[in-house]
């Protein structure tokens, strides 16, 4: 679980430009919206992307959306629990 949970990381800050952050600087549990990271909509959208592209997986609504996108352990949880093996 560690493993993925660094790999999102790198994955995230690759997708999201984020050239200022190191995966080391995210923690895993803060919040990815809002005081967290400070993601925003569009950001969003690229996280939704690169679950689909990466890990073949899909979103199927808002609120569940919600809920993985909370924070970087949610998102490796949900992979994690959802990957075709």
């Amino acid at each position: 679980m560690e493993d993925l949970v660094n790999q999102l990381k790198v994955q995230i800050i690759k997708a999201l430009k984020l050239e200022d952050v190191k995966p080391e600087d995210i923690n895993p549990t803060a919040p990815l919206f809002g005081d967290g990271l400070g993601l925003d909509s569009i950001d969003a959208l690229e996280l939704i992307v690169l679950l689909e592209k990466e890990y073949g997986l899909r979103v199927e609504n808002a609120a569940s959306a919600k809920k993985i996108f909370s924070s970087i352990k949610s998102m490796a949880d949900y992979i994690s629990e959802h990957k075709k093996a």
